[in-house]
Order: structure tokens, then sequence, then C-alpha cells
């Protein structure tokens, strides 16, 4: 297995089945079939490598000439043992010996491809993180063989003009760079790009002429990325669906938040995207989700005993989810305003580690096993009320002679705007392991520092013989658990211990993994492993739709209610704590924030 190292970050795990349920379903994403779907369902690939083979079918890892990882399908007889199995997706072979395995022909027949269409290329979002991303993929050796990356968009640039914008957001892994320039000049190679409106078919029709040239006759996997406002969603999908769909693999579609504004706009979205597309084909992306700490808060529970069975009322007091930014809206006071901090990150980023946090133990890894788990607990929750909610909104506030301006002095926001910069919520989960502890919330923008995290606070300990060495104030003496999402990512448990010394003097200090200086390797970006998963067809860090249908009923009320009534933010200076509110509401469920404490 040494000779796979350099590629590990592939997940090759990922091809190895855990169950039979994920085999299958492996399976099946190859299998689907456009006979039965109505005819504007054109995204469906149809059964053309697959059909005419009656044995059953396993992915297999193997090597490409370019050292990248490959899943090729290989048939197994329905004899062959599992042993067999194994060795054959454990082993390693040449570079010739894998093109053979894989029935790679010159004339391209049973090879396939991957064209990676980013719709919104000119794009903030396209330049800073799309791109980038891919890049990094390819850089680790993580694409498949033959894609081709195109951007579309309506601005009118040459295929020059766009390597030159991309050229300058790509940056190379920390532990690779002796090669980065190389790497950089054979990915821009394979970057186009396409002018077109997003509401033009004939637009899309000039853009699989194009795809197809690059295609050369392999077989045609499609993925679409939608980095463009929620209300040309539909437009784009309908033009690429009758139009630029592949017509012998997949064609996929990430589609960005917001997902809707509410249940009614949100289930609008959804019942349009799926007069084009099948639900296995559209990935809602959220990229909290793929961050390297979202990723390993299962392992973590489910995979250290000592977690496990603290893991429930008996033991837990209370947990925060914490997101703070020390900037304001910087310009896109106009988008954030239509949303607001609630539908940006609460609804959204906040309420998935919660679900990913309190869930069940899952039947299996497989994505929809794991999916089903967050919606029963989703579906468990009470919805949000009004006064379990603060909300407040940044001013204005001078220091250090700098002036720092105030929400409503964005020139893109109204002067009368009540839309919070800020929100803290008190949630609750209804079921036998969760009752009655509170999940508490925050989130804000121009705070006094930048972070994520979450923090589980546990109970006291019954009887405690040491309680008069902390005095009155009994939070100090508790055991606080802190995974810290961004920056400076950690994992670290609280503990009291005596302090060095003749006396009896209690302490507290942190058993801590602190990822800079555990692991040396960089941390991927969250959109590299959604990418990544994208193009291979996990949709376990994706939302289904019964899952955002759960969230926005679960926020729909209260939003709607602050709107109606009107209710004033309460405003904070740019660059504080936040609001005083917030500190009621966690004081009214005998709470203390853990990021306001003296040690952090």
């Amino acid at each position: 297995m040494a000779a796979l190292s350099s590629a590990q970050s592939c997940r090759i795990y990922s091809s190895l089945p855990s169950s039979s349920s994920s085999s299958s379903s492996s399976l099946n994403s190859l299998q689907r079939i456009a006979v039965s779907s109505p005819a504007t369902k054109r995204f469906l690939p149809a059964k053309v490598s697959l059909q005419s083979q009656p044995v059953s079918h396993r992915n297999v890892v193997r090597m490409q000439q370019d050292g990248a990882v490959a899943t090729t399908v290989t048939a197994v007889g329905n004899d062959t043992p599992f042993n067999k199995l194994k060795e054959g997706l454990l082993s390693v072979t040449s570079s010739e010996e894998s093109k053979e395995a894989a029935g790679v022909d010159d004339d391209n027949g049973n090879e396939s491809t991957v064209s990676i269409t980013v719709v919104g290329a000119s794009g903030d979002l396209a330049k800073r993180k799309i791109f980038p991303a891919l890049f990094a993929l390819y850089y680790e050796d993580c694409l498949p063989k033959h894609f081709t990356v195109y951007g579309y968009a309506r601005s009118k640039i040459t295929d020059a003009e766009l390597r030159n914008m991309v050229s300058k957001t790509l940056t190379c892994r920390i532990d690779k760079r002796e090669n980065c320039g190389k790497k950089m000049d054979q990915f821009l190679k394979r970057c186009f790009y396409h002018s077109g409106q997003y509401d033009s078919q004939q637009n899309f029709v000039d853009l699989d002429k194009k795809l197809k040239e690059h295609e050369a006759g392999r077989v045609s996997n499609r993925l679409f990325y939608l980095s463009i406002p929620p209300n040309i969603f539909i437009d784009a999908v309908r033009c690429a669906s009758m139009s630029a769909s592949s017509g012998n693999g997949w064609t996929r579609v990430i589609v960005e938040k917001p997902f809707g504004r509410d249940s009614e706009s949100s289930a609008a979205l959804t019942k349009a995207l799926k007069q084009y597309l099948e639900e296995e084909q559209i990935f809602r992306i959220d990229h909290y989700l793929g961050k390297e700490l979202v990723e390993n808060l299962s392992v973590l529970r489910f995979s250290n005993l000592i977690f496990e069975p603290l893991w429930s009322r008996q033991y837990i007091r209370n947990v925060q989810l914490i997101f703070s930014e020390d900037f304001g809206t910087e310009g896109r006071g106009g988008y954030f305003d239509n949303y607001g901090i609630i539908r940006d990150i609460m609804q959204n980023h906040l309420l998935q580690i919660l679900a990913l946090f309190a869930m069940e133990t899952p039947v299996s890894l497989d994505a929809e096993d794991i999916r089903n788990e967050k919606v029963k607990v989703l579906r468990s929750m009470r919805p949000l009320q009004l006064e379990n909610v603060a909300v407040g909104q940044y001013k204005s506030h001078t220091k250090g002679g700098v002036t720092y301006p105030a929400y409503t002095d964005d020139k893109t926001v109204p002067k009368d705007s009540l839309t919070p910069t800020f929100a803290a919520a008190a949630l609750f989960i209804d079921n036998a392991r969760w009752d009655d502890v509170p999940f508490l919330m925050k989130a804000g923008k121009a705070l006094h520092n930048k972070k994520a995290e979450i923090r589980v606070q546990f109970r006291h300990v019954p009887g405690n013989l040491y309680n008069r060495n902390f005095g009155i104030d009994l939070d100090r003496a508790t055991n606080e658990l802190v995974i810290r999402v961004q920056p400076d990512e950690a994992i670290y448990l609280k503990i009291n211990n005596k302090v060095p010394g003749l006396g009896m003097r209690l302490g507290r200090s942190n058993l801590n993994l602190h990822y800079a200086a555990r692991y040396s390797k960089e941390i991927p970006d969250a959109y590299e492993r959604l990418l990544l998963d994208a193009i291979e067809g996990e949709r376990r860090l994706f939302i289904r739709s019964d899952e955002l249908d759960a969230a926005w009923a679960l926020f729909t009320p209260l939003l709607k209610e602050l709107e109606e009534k009107k209710i004033i933010p309460e405003y904070y200076p740019y660059g504080s704590r936040g609001p005083v509110g917030a500190h009621y509401l966690a004081a009214r469920y005998n709470v203390r924030w853990g990021d306001v404490g003296v040690e952090q």
C-alpha cells in the first residue's frame, strides 16, 4: 500500500463496499435509466456499459498513468470468494497493467471522462473557491485521468482570459511545491470558457458541442456547479437538461445555498428542480459539512468508547454551537439584507452540525443511513419560539482611532433595515436521548473575533468533594469538550487537576489535539472534499430534500413572526461580543456561553 500514499487524500476506502446497501447504491448510481422518466428528465444516464453483463460488479481501485486513482468496473462472477475481491481492491499494478485491467482501448470506446462546468464562472465564489478546489484535487491526483473544466457565464471573455483569471487564485499544497508551476500549467490547459445566457437553450446546445469535442467519444459524465443566484437556478437547469446533459453517462448538479427563504419558497424550488432532475442528481452543498472537524465529529463519537456513553442528557448539561465573524457585510449588504443571519448561517450551517452531533448511530456509513438519522433529529425538534431567540444588529463604533461602519451605513442596505446581523437561539430535541438539554446557537457578524466551534458542557459532579476549592463558581469545575471548527482547528477537553505543590490547589488543564501541531499535512478546503464527493457520487455530506423541509419547518414560523411584528434588533458596537440579550437568553437556562470565560 505504500505506493498509494501520495493519493490517500482521494479516499481510496470509499470504493470498498461497507455493506450490501452501499454496494448496491454504488451499482445503482451507474445503472440509472431514463426509460420510465418524463421526457424532460434528460439528466438520467442511459444504461450503457453494464446492461449486457449478467454478472455482478464491484468498484475496483486502479492507478492511472499519471498516478491518479480511478474507479473502474470489473466483472466478478457470482462464485468469486470475497477474499479474492478484496485482493483486487487493494492491489497496485503498474500503469500498463492498470490500463489493460481497466479495458482501456486506443479508440476510447471503454474510457470515461468527467466534464465539470462551473455555471457563473466569473463570480466571486467560482474564483475564490471552486477553481482553486478543482486545482487542489488535480494537484493531489484525485481527479479522473480524463477531465475538462468549463467556465460558463455571460461575460464575453476568451479561454486565455479565463485561464489568466483562474491562475491568480491557484495555490499548491505546502508539501509538494516543487512541481507547482508544471501542475498549474497542466491544469489550466484543461480549462475552457463558453459565454452564454443562463436561460438560453441554444447557448447550452453550443456548450454541449464543445463538451463532446473534448469527450472524444468516451463515456461522458457531466457535473454542473450552479454558482449563480437562486432566482436563475431553474432556467439554468432547464436549459442544461434539455440541451447539455450526458447521453451515456451520469449528469449531476451542485446547487449552492440559499435553498429558498422559507418552507414555501424552498418547496417550490425543490418542485421546480425535480421537473428536470431526480433527487439523486441534486447535490445541495453546505460547505460547512465538508470541514475537517465536522467530518471528524462522527468519528470522535462513534469510534471512541469513552465518548459514546456520555453522549446523552444524563451527562451533558448543554451544547453550544458558536459562529462569529470579525467583519461586517463588506459590500454584500444587498444580498445579506434579503436573508439575514438566521437564514444565512443558523438554518443551514449550524443546524446541520447540530443534526450530526445529536443523531443516533446510523446502520452504516452509507449516505442514506446517515441522512435518515439526521432527518429524525430535525423532526424531533421543537419549532423555534420568539421567546427563545435574541437578535441584534451592529452599529458604528470607534476604536483605536478607527471608525467602523454600522450595518445600515452600507450603501446597498436600506437605512431603516431591521435585518439581524446577530442571533442567538435555544433549541430542544424532544427524544429520549436529549430531552430538556438546551442546544444554544449564536451567530453574528462584526464581532470581536472569527471562529466556529462546538462546546459540550458536561454536568457538575454530584457531591463533588472539591467544590469548596472552586468557590461559588461551579462552572469552573465543569468538564467541557471543545471542537474548534475554524480557525486553528483543534479538539480539547477541559479537566480539573491538582496544581503541583504541598497545598491542595486545583486548576484546569486541556487535553489538547491541536491539528497544526499533530499533523504536518495541510488540511484540505471544504470545497475540495465536497467536489470530490459529487464526482464520486458520494451523497453523505449533501442535503436531501426531506432534510431541507424539516430544517425550514423549524425556522419558518420564527422568521415570519420577526418580519410581521417588525422586531427591532438590539444594537451592539462593531467589534464587540454581541448584544447583551444573548447572555440573558443563556442565563434563562442556567448556561454561560463558553467563549466568554477568562480561558478560551
